[in-house]
């Protein structure tokens, strides 16, 4: 993988899921001051984190679940190391947060409903991955139980030298070797438990949807979660099934102002001064993502 910011969590090693009682309240993200930076209002820097702050994530590609009288909130991301941020994030709102990886031919919105993570006394179920060390950013596992292979020639498998043969055929035919396609990259899903403390939110939506507040604390989940640089400007990702008119009103009122994508994916910001906006009321780059893929990099 050439992708910047992978592999953070490498197939073979996946992070386990934060226990619930394990879990600690981390201190609040220490301010540097700079006598040359206002912060704004609203901005990430300067509002407390809330469970409310996950309509950042609806807005986005986020999907909300009921169950009872609870709900949660889930989000599909590409990049691993969108988890390791995006993880903390939920955790620091008072929220029981897990990931589990996707099939590269399927989506999480296929498969069903399971009643897993439940708050209000009843325990996480195990993870397969529960006890395995999460690895620090950046870092590359190895895998284990592997027997390594005495010589090229061992290491083939059935399905390598079926490919080879393909290819030398193509050559005496005089065709074009074709080459195989790279596999899809990964890809997963972080997910809150079912709990009543979403149920403010789960209460008033979709119709909320039309009255939304984007504050740097909702921006910078959906940053992290579906946030990338484009040519000239900075794209959200979107549900292309939800109401993009509601959402693009949400980010003119915050003051950034921008266009739908031509497959209804994305939305494009452009411009210095909305850039700019948007890299303030985020905050800071959270160490876990890759200094080209925060909005303070596009808006320099």
């Amino acid at each position: 993988m050439t992708e910047t910011g992978w592999p953070l969590i490498p197939r073979e090693v996946l992070p386990a899921p934060i226990a619930a009682a394990a879990k600690r309240r981390p201190p609040p993200r220490p301010q540097v001051p700079d006598l040359g930076r206002q912060l704004p209002f609203f901005g990430a820097e300067t509002t407390e984190p809330s469970p409310a702050d996950l309509a950042g994530l609806l807005a986005g590609p986020g999907r909300l679940g009921r169950m009872g009288g609870t709900a949660r909130v889930s989000v599909e991301v590409e990049d691993a190391w969108r988890v390791h941020v995006l993880v903390p994030e939920l955790v620091v709102r008072g929220l029981t947060a897990q990931w589990r990886p996707l099939p590269a031919d399927s989506s999480a919105a296929d498969e069903p409903v399971d009643p897993d993570l439940l708050e209000d006394g009843r325990g996480d179920p195990p993870h397969p991955d529960a006890g395995r060390r999460v690895p620090a950013p950046g870092e590359l596992s190895l895998t284990t139980g592997r027997r390594p292979a005495a010589s090229e020639e061992e290491s083939e498998t059935t399905e390598e030298l079926g490919r080879r043969e393909v290819r030398h055929k193509e050559v005496e035919a005089g065709q074009t070797p074709q080459e195989p396609e790279p596999p899809p990259p990964p890809r997963f899903e972080v997910l809150t438990a079912y709990t009543r403390r979403l149920n403010g939110l789960a209460r008033g939506w979709p119709e909320a949807a039309t009255q939304l507040f984007l504050s740097g604390p909702r921006l910078r989940l959906w940053v992290a979660a579906a946030g990338k640089p484009v040519p000239g400007g900075y794209s959200l990702g979107l549900d292309p099934v939800k109401d993009s008119v509601a959402v693009d009103a949400a980010l003119v009122r915050a003051g950034l102002a921008g266009r739908l994508s031509d497959d209804g994916r994305h939305y494009l910001i452009a411009g210095k001064k909305r850039l700019r906006r948007l890299a303030e009321l985020v905050g800071e780059r959270p160490d876990a993502a890759p200094e080209r893929m925060w909005p303070s990099a596009a808006g320099a």
